[in-house]
């Protein structure tokens, strides 16, 4: 059963966190004055910014689609690393402390997001193999595995 504030507080989370990283990687895929001089002044190249752009738009439908439980858990592990990334660049930088702030803010967001989604957008990692995986012998096992091998051809010789 699904309780209504933890669903509302899933969609709240989840559309600041979609339309923050929407418009960051739309403005930095337009190379924004603003964005390329931040860029800069943190000492990294300006082509980044196309690079970061692109992952924080395709991280908007991977978030918002359903299922795809799989890429929804890459696109928060991304989300982290971008967040985490931005605060401590600028935290070596010297910035300011709003400024190192703002990416542990989102990411606080991000982490309610991840913590309230349900359970059809969550990704199990099912630790018991399936019956269509094949097993990965031990050495111990193939060596067995020919000498059991060896001692039926002498046998049937």
């Amino acid at each position: 059963m699904k309780s209504k504030p933890k669903v509302i507080g899933y969609w709240v989370t989840t559309g600041l966190l979609a339309a923050a990283f929407l418009a960051a990687g739309a403005a930095e895929l337009a190379s924004d004055p603003a964005a390329v001089a931040s860029t800069l002044a943190l000492g990294y190249p300006a082509y980044l910014l196309t690079l970061l752009g692109a992952w924080k738009v395709l991280s908007v439908p991977a978030l918002l689609a359903p299922r795809l439980p799989r890429l929804k858990e890459w696109a928060y592990a991304g989300i982290f690393f971008d967040l985490t990334g931005a605060a401590a660049s600028h935290a070596l930088f010297g910035d300011s402390p709003g400024r190192i702030a703002t990416p542990l803010v989102l990411l606080f967001v991000a982490a309610a997001s991840w913590a309230l989604r349900p359970q059809s957008r969550t990704w199990k990692s099912d630790s018991t193999p399936s019956k269509s995986a094949q097993a990965v012998a031990l050495p111990e096992d193939v060596a067995a595995h020919e000498d059991v091998a060896a001692h039926e051809q002498g046998v049937n010789a």
